[in-house]
């Protein structure tokens, strides 16, 4: 399916209207598999899987075509416009709020619902600045909290060995710790 996937968006490259909506649609369950373990069952209504996902294909696909190069490029972008959507739900739903308490948050595998918006939005800021220093490791935190990927799935994406995604995975939490603290 990966070969599929290049030739879609290689057409869509190359002019081809139908080519990224084929693209998706081939993406689809696994995006909405990858949603689905981001947000917690019964957790804010307003944000569910389908919701995520529809919105990061507005994200990807309404500015017309986005030259997406490869399965990886694409998860790439598609990790991106999730977390953008995520933090702007949190910021939405701190607005209805008023504010509230600053909170330490630790970042694991767990649901980006368990988090409460303020901690979303210090966790973005804290991976803008990740991001100015380190790119690959932040593009890590992106796919593998906020899209959620495996190990073995980022394995095959990212073209690294697991021992050494493992590392920079430790090393980007631990950025993220000190900066968020």
């Amino acid at each position: 399916m990966t070969g599929d996937i290049t030739q879609w968006l290689n057409a869509a490259r190359e002019g081809d209207p139908q080519a990224l909506a084929r693209a998706f649609e081939l993406l689809y369950a696994e995006l909405r598999r990858l949603a689905a373990s981001r947000l917690a069952p019964g957790g804010d209504a307003t944000l569910s899987p389908t919701v995520l996902v529809h919105e990061t294909y507005l994200r990807l696909f309404s500015g017309g075509a986005l030259p997406l190069e490869s399965r990886q490029h694409f998860f790439a972008a598609a990790a991106q416009a999730m977390r953008w959507i995520i933090v702007d739900h949190a910021r939405h739903r701190l607005a209805e709020r008023h504010g509230g308490g600053l909170v330490r948050v630790e970042l694991n595998e767990s649901l980006v619902d368990d988090l409460a918006p303020q901690q979303v939005l210090e966790l973005d800021q804290a991976l803008e600045r990740l991001a100015r220093a380190s790119p690959d490791k932040a593009r890590l935190v992106e796919l593998r909290f906020f899209a959620g990927l495996e190990f073995p799935e980022l394995v095959a994406l990212l073209g690294r060995s697991e021992r050494s995604l493992k590392r920079d995975w430790a090393s980007a939490r631990a950025a993220l710790h000190a900066m968020m603290e």
